[in-house]
């Protein structure tokens, strides 16, 4: 009867670990952030092109804006760079949502772009919204509402 019990007991364990292995999986399993290089960053404005909203990351693509608002072009064509943030609906709390940040809204970020130079980043803790047109000057902190601060340039 003992050998039925510790058997039992054995096997209890052994489902509640592989249970807990199961659940602790996807957490383990989220990408870190080793494929951008966070001792560099670079701030730049742009105009909202799409906006992919995601329960973990969401990502803002933007055509490339310089200080008076015209595009900056890459072999012929407006530059286009992506960043990826926190949960859409941490983003939304903070006013960045389809509905109150469109496609064409002009925004400044910060990013921490990608180790491999593609046209990438994340979110480095600065975001300025700025409407549908670039302010005198440029999209900045004394210019634009700014929804996530954090350090760096303004």
């Amino acid at each position: 009867m003992r050998h039925i019990r510790l058997m039992s007991s054995l096997v209890a364990w052994t489902a509640g670990l592989l249970l807990l292995a199961v659940m602790v999986a996807p957490a383990l399993a989220h990408h870190s952030f080793a494929m951008y290089d966070l001792t560099k960053s670079s701030t730049m404005s742009g105009r909202l092109v799409r906006y992919i909203p995601g329960a973990n990351h969401a990502q803002l693509i933007f055509d490339v804006l310089d200080a008076d608002g015209k595009p900056v072009m890459q072999n012929g064509k407006p530059a286009q760079w992506g960043v990826e943030t926190g949960s859409a609906a941490a983003l939304a709390r903070q006013g960045v949502a389809p509905k109150t940040f469109p496609v064409g809204t002009i925004f400044t970020v910060m990013v921490h772009p990608l180790r491999d130079g593609r046209p990438f980043g994340a979110m480095a803790g600065l975001l300025i919204k700025c409407g549908s047109t670039m302010p005198a000057g440029g999209c900045t902190k004394e210019t634009g509402q700014t929804l996530i601060s954090g350090g760096g340039p303004d």
